[in-house]
């Protein structure tokens, strides 16, 4: 079979015939699969009638180890009926045409069939195994059967993107084993623990067939990230219970959470004639035909809390903190109703004559022959709740201010107007009502029309509706009521949040721009900021383990600038915190030492003077190099700002970024790092090298540096490159800033600072001094203590380079010819200074996990 080519490139356009043929021709393992699949069908006539004399032999059950071993692989070369024949064709070209060129035919085939008959294999000793554990549901599944070639397809997918980059790779398999395992634990058949398995396996044998070991552990994610994949859990649990509410036969373990969700209850058909054949049941009768007989309407109002949780992931997928609110209160409540349903299991049973325990919506509890099959799924809530308060930091975004307030108005409004709505034409149908209510009545009924049918409410409604245009009405206010809400609650989600900040963040952002700051002061605009403010000065700080840790100089009128400095420490030996400056000049570290504190360089800071710029020489041969490469490629330098951008280019800087973090084995750094959160600000410039065809090869934020009101400079923030992209795309976008900016007037770029990274002293041009005389911190610790303190600093610079590559980062910097000037840890006593180590290693990384530590430490340990 064809083995990859890399030299090949994906078919540009695929609704012409020669495309479609280059398709097939570079999958064909897949078109065999295909002819073979539908071959066994036409001569055992499956595709007519079934398989009623193959089925024992061809199909996989529970029992077909070891009487019928030859099924594992002959089941997926056939299907049960013609529907099934075309929609396995379906998945099987999806899944081949679109990812076998990736891996190869020959390791696409194998994969497949491999991971086939392992998902088979896994699932028939995970059935097994748990055979006792889960008795009622292994039971369930004995009179169940596989076949087709899903578990195929699943198999080849999840071995195929282990030739993606590290993005896509995670994102496939996060989807597919998401979606996989939502039918796994709720439908729960045979047939999807048998994709599962299948899936997995094709997930583990992929790298071994690209020759890698397979990779394990929690993978590093950026907070936007993050937020992706807790919204996709929040959907696969809005959307499980919905699956299992409406599947025939839903058994999986987590199936039970349909009564807690949805409420989309099973009508007994027995239990029903018996109600409607006596006069003092026909309330009930009434009420179950109504269940019966629910139609679009009914079920759309049973899913309710599924609903509000779908339109609630969207908005912390944009890392809303209303969406976060209002998931955290429905995980709540579910949690308290799955109590309540727990309390029920747990409780003794009641005695002889009493009506049998039921749990929320009316479940009977005595259908479940062990507690712990009932009480284990209930704790999913639970469990979402407490992972939405622990994720809190991720969702930081709040709409604009009266958002809220203008949508809780508009939703009064409609449930008034619909309300008066139903009780009008309630009284006009009345007649198609039984018995026929009044007006009275009507409005009594109107707060059940817009809640599930029959959620909470242990008793039967007053009245039924009979006719078709009674059913509608009945059915149909509650509907149009959420959906109406649903859509302006998604329109609050879309609104950007941009101009609209705290209190205190708008009065730094006037004062920055009245006053100015330094090339590193809009970082003290950034999200997780507190703010001090002294006059017309403020500080931008986070506390950390007890350690206040200032962003930068006090930002203000120069004259006020030692009196903010001596008030911010008063107020942090006050409040308890240990103070310390970060990221400042050599101004004020002398400052600090004239009042006995301590500094030590921890940062170089690289910046372009903008009316010396000019590239030219054989110093900036490099730069010319990049700039005519870019030229020759098609690829031009393009200013924006992240929220103009339109959505297919921000898709791309969202893919880029996410890409890089992907390849990192710990988390993203924030404090003076920006990310994806900080591009997005309409303050912020982005510098796009975007090709013809509208691929962006590398993105460059710049932060503006104010003076007086005016932007007199522009500070480097982030950086990103597209790893199949033009290579030389962050040379050229630096270059290309420097000579717009030039053109506009501005008088400086900064390149920003490097952490833990500097050059020597030697090496220095320009830009005030490195250190204090020799590279070495002063402070009141003493000169052997200070000097052990900066040669740590430098081993661990040295040492988190592997990880981080701070050092490579300002090299890099240097071919730019920038002018050097040292940035400073500014600190009151020496005595403090693990503690502020320590503050500022969590400022940078706030959600470390001790895995990614551990994947930290080991980095340090095992440089070379």
């Amino acid at each position: 079979m064809r083995q990859p080519d890399p030299g090949r490139q994906v078919p540009s356009g695929y609704r012409t015939p020669a495309a479609w043929a280059r398709v097939l021709r570079d999958s064909p393992a897949t078109v065999i699969f295909v002819v073979l699949f539908w071959a066994t069908g036409a001569l055992s006539a499956a595709t007519r009638s079934g398989l009623p004399f193959l089925l024992p032999n061809i199909a996989v059950t529970s029992r077909s180890v070891p009487e019928h071993w030859f099924s594992l692989l002959l089941s997926a070369f056939w299907e049960r009926d013609l529907a099934g024949y075309i929609v396995g064709t379906l998945v099987v070209l999806l899944a081949g045409l679109s990812l076998e060129r990736r891996l190869g035919s020959l390791k696409f085939a194998s994969a497949a069939l491999a991971g086939h008959v392992l998902g088979i294999v896994a699932t028939l000793g995970f059935l097994a195994v748990a055979r006792g554990l889960m008795g009622s549901w292994i039971r369930d599944l004995s009179g169940h059967f596989f076949l087709g070639p899903s578990a195929l397809a699943c198999a080849a997918a999840m071995a195929a993107t282990a030739s993606l980059s590290t993005l896509w790779r995670r994102r496939i398999r996060v989807v597919i084993l998401a979606v996989l395992l939502l039918f796994a634990m709720y439908a729960g058949g045979f047939e999807d623990l048998v994709r599962l398995g299948a899936a997995a396996a094709g997930g583990l044998l992929g790298p071994v067939l690209l020759g890698r070991r397979p990779r394990f552990g929690r993978p590093a994610v950026s907070r936007h990230e993050a937020r992706i994949l807790v919204a996709l859990l929040l959907t696969v649990a809005a959307i499980g219970p919905v699956v299992a509410g409406l599947a025939p036969h839903a058994v999986g373990p987590l199936s039970v959470l349909k009564f807690l969700f949805t409420n989309i209850q099973p009508v007994d058909p027995a239990a029903l004639q018996a109600s409607c054949s006596r006069p003092a049941g026909l309330r009930d009768c009434a009420a179950a035909q109504l269940q019966l007989r629910a139609g679009a309407g009914g079920i759309f109002m049973a899913i309710l809390p599924s609903f509000l949780l779908l339109l609630f992931a969207d908005g912390l997928r944009r890392g809303r903190r209303f969406a976060w609110a209002g998931a955290l209160l429905i995980q709540a409540s579910l949690s308290l109703l799955a109590a309540v349903t727990i309390a029920g299991v747990l409780l003794p049973p009641p005695g002889p004559g009493l009506p049998s325990r039921e749990g929320v919506g009316g479940i009977e509890l005595s259908g479940y022959s062990h507690p712990l099959s009932l009480v284990l799924p209930m704790l999913l809530p639970v469990f979402l709740t407490l992972l939405l308060l622990a994720g809190r930091n991720l969702f930081p975004v709040q709409a604009p201010r009266g958002t809220y307030l203008r949508l809780a108005r508009r939703v009064v409004v409609a449930f008034v107007l619909l309300s008066v709505v139903y009780v009008g034409l309630g009284l006009f149908l009345a007649g198609g009502f039984t018995p026929v209510p009044g007006p009275l009545q009507l409005l009594a009924d109107v707060p059940d029309r817009f809640l599930p049918l029959g959620f909470l409410v242990d008793r039967s409604p007053a009245f039924f509706p009979e006719s078709t245009a009674a059913v509608v009405l009945y059915e149909s206010i509650g509907v149009v009521f959420w959906a109406w809400t649903g859509a302006l609650l998604l329109r609050t989600f879309l609104r950007p949040a941009h101009g609209r900040h705290s209190a205190d963040e708008e009065r730094a952002r006037r004062i920055l721009k009245s006053h100015g700051g330094g090339s590193l002061s809009w970082m003290t605009t950034w999200d997780g900021n507190s703010y001090w403010f002294s006059g017309s000065s403020f500080i931008a700080y986070r506390v950390r383990s007890g350690v206040a840790v200032a962003l930068g100089p006090p930002v203000g009128p120069r004259s006020e600038r030692e009196a903010a400095f001596t008030a911010f420490a008063r107020h942090c030996r006050f409040s308890g915190w240990t103070p310390c400056f970060y990221f400042v000049s050599e101004e004020l570290r002398g400052l600090a030492g004239s009042l006995g504190w301590g500094s030590v360089q921890v940062a170089q800071e690289t910046v372009l003077r903008l009316d010396e710029v000019s590239f030219r020489g054989k110093k900036f041969q490099d730069i010319r190099t990049a700039l005519n490469r870019a030229a020759k490629a098609g690829i031009r330098a393009e200013w924006t700002t992240f929220a103009r951008a339109p959505l297919a280019v921000q898709a791309q800087i969202e893919a880029i970024s996410e890409e890089w973090v992907a390849d990192k084995k710990v988390p993203e750094m924030g404090f003076t790092l920006g990310s994806l959160d900080e591009l997005d600000d309409p303050e912020v410039r982005c510098l796009l090298a975007i090709d013809a065809d509208h691929t962006v090869h590398a993105v460059a934020s710049w932060l503006p540096v104010y003076r007086n009101g005016y932007v007199v400079g522009w500070t480097l923030d982030f950086m990103r490159r597209r790893g199949d992209g033009f290579r030389a795309s962050i040379d050229f976008l630096i270059a290309s800033a420097a000579l717009s900016l030039q053109d506009e007037g501005c008088e400086f770029m900064s390149l920003s600072g490097a952490p833990l990274a500097r050059v020597p002293s030697a090496s220095v041009a320009g830009g005030g001094p490195a250190a204090a005389s020799d590279g070495s911190a002063v402070g009141p610790g003493g000169p052997d203590a200070n000097g052990a303190l900066d040669r740590m600093l430098d081993w661990l610079g040295a040492a988190l380079e592997p990880v981080y590559g701070f050092r490579s980062l300002l090299a890099f910097k240097a071919k730019f010819k920038p002018d050097y000037e040292p940035m400073y840890l500014l600190y009151p006593d020496a005595a403090a200074l693990p503690a502020i180590a320590n503050a500022i290693t969590r400022a940078y990384l706030p959600s470390i996990n001790l895995g990614q530590g551990l994947t930290l430490v080991r980095g340090l340990l095992t440089r070379r």
